[in-house]
């Protein structure tokens, strides 16, 4: 039935590759994309500190409802990160300290919300990724309707169970299964490029000749 359906994970990035990705920065990862993907600015981390990278265990729910919510936490485990399709709907909390105690518990990676959550002062003493689109103390609604581990999409970014999350201070963004090996190595690529750069701006032989060229070619210069 639409509405009420619970799919299944038939491939999920390997945790070898996930622990990879680890090490990057979400922006470097995110500009060998295109710079088109991602959550949304809205999405943000809640959490005290910690890099998140996981695979997907997907959620779309009826805002302000956590029913399936429930039942996803039953079905993840070690490594897998709970993502959540409620709509952007802030008007009430879809989890706080008792559902994310549970998640700790089970293994959870992190989790990612579009909606709400509450409890803040207990998320923001704690390390365990959370990452949500905002805060309200009021509570949710345990009826459904909802479904686990089918597509979601969350600011035009879709999401397949089992596929990549990554996160950290800038935010959240998904790399499909099939396009893992290849973002790793155009963002392991420009990462290293950057630290190149970085180490080139404190030495003050940084080259900046491109700034005059890119102006030329505008007919500025």
């Amino acid at each position: 039935m639409i509405g009420f359906r619970i799919g299944s994970v038939a491939r999920k990035v390997d945790s070898v590759v996930v622990e990879k990705f680890r090490t990057l920065p979400v922006s470097n990862v995110s500009d060998c994309m295109a710079r088109m993907s991602g959550f949304g600015a809205e999405i943000r981390p809640y959490h005290r500190s910690g890099t998140l990278a996981g695979t997907a265990v997907t959620v779309r729910s009826r805002p302000g409802d956590n029913l399936m919510i429930h039942k996803a936490l039953d079905m993840a485990g070690p490594g897998d990160v709970l993502v959540v399709d409620a709509g952007g709907d802030l008007s009430n909390s879809l989890m706080g300290e008792l559902m994310l105690s549970y998640a700790i518990k089970r293994g959870l990676a992190g989790v990612v919300l579009n909606g709400a959550v509450r409890d803040l002062g207990w998320i923001k003493e704690r390390d365990f990724p959370v990452f949500a689109a905002g805060v309200t103390h009021r509570g949710p609604y345990k009826d459904g309707p909802g479904e686990i581990n089918l597509p979601i999409c969350i600011s035009g970014n879709v999401v397949h169970p089992g596929d990549l999350i990554i996160g950290d201070d800038d935010g959240v963004l998904s790399v499909a299964f099939d396009d893992v090996d290849t973002v790793f190595a155009a963002a392991s690529k420009k990462h290293e490029a950057e630290t190149r750069q970085f180490a080139a701006i404190e030495a003050g032989t940084n080259d900046r000749s491109w700034v005059d060229e890119a102006l030329r070619r505008q007919g500025v210069l």
